[in-house]
């Protein structure tokens, strides 16, 4: 009955039930690391961001995507973290490492990518707890160094409500919808792996 329950509720819905347990696992991870106690602390939290990044970039390229999702190619981040790698002087060899690291990881099919998409989107939600943080604790901006966990001009929330609302309207079959919940899954998973990687705690 609950798997009838989450077919037929609203995707974004049926995403965020499919994910909530892994995405909960995932924060406690990130913030358990404290990425914001030091500059050298919070490099490794923007590699991390910098592979889910570069990971995602070419999804809001496909032409299939962008028909599904007409905002799409605004909504990407890689420039602003890119840039935020330059604020802070990562050097080019650890950037070139994220994004090798990141090369096999992109979705095969539309659907999964649709999963993707809604782990990376939803990303800026939190982020502006992580902003924040970024401000208070290291003196980063949206301007400096913490430029890709900006909001959007009009608005987290506004800017996910419209984002879930292009979501719920698209016409995916069952198994298009079972592909998603597998892409959004696959990505915090992706996130996860990097983070064990890169922030590893200290015994």
């Amino acid at each position: 009955m609950e798997q009838t329950q989450t077919a037929q509720a609203p995707l974004s819905e049926a995403l965020k039930s499919h994910t909530s347990g892994t995405h909960e696992r995932l924060d406690r991870r990130i913030m358990e690391f404290e990425p914001f106690g030091a500059i050298e602390r919070y490099l490794p939290f923007l590699r991390m961001q910098l592979r889910l990044n570069y990971a995602t970039a070419s999804l809001y390229q496909r032409e299939q995507l962008k028909q599904w999702l007409p905002d799409l190619e605004q909504r990407g981040r890689l420039e602003p973290i890119l840039q935020d790698c330059a604020d802070l002087s990562l050097p080019d060899e650890q950037i070139e490492c994220d994004r090798q690291q990141a090369a096999d990881s992109h979705p095969i099919s539309d659907a999964e990518a649709i999963g993707w998409l809604y782990a990376h989107q939803g990303s800026s939600l939190g982020a502006a707890i992580l902003l924040r943080h970024a401000k208070k604790d290291l003196g980063l901006s949206e301007e400096k160094g913490a430029r890709h966990l900006a909001g959007h001009a009009d608005g987290r929330g506004r800017h996910w409500l419209n984002f879930k609302q292009q979501l719920d309207a698209l016409p995916l079959s069952d198994e298009q919808r079972g592909e998603a919940m597998k892409g959004a899954e696959n990505a915090l998973a992706f996130v996860f792996a990097n983070a064990e990687t890169l922030m590893p705690l200290e015994l």
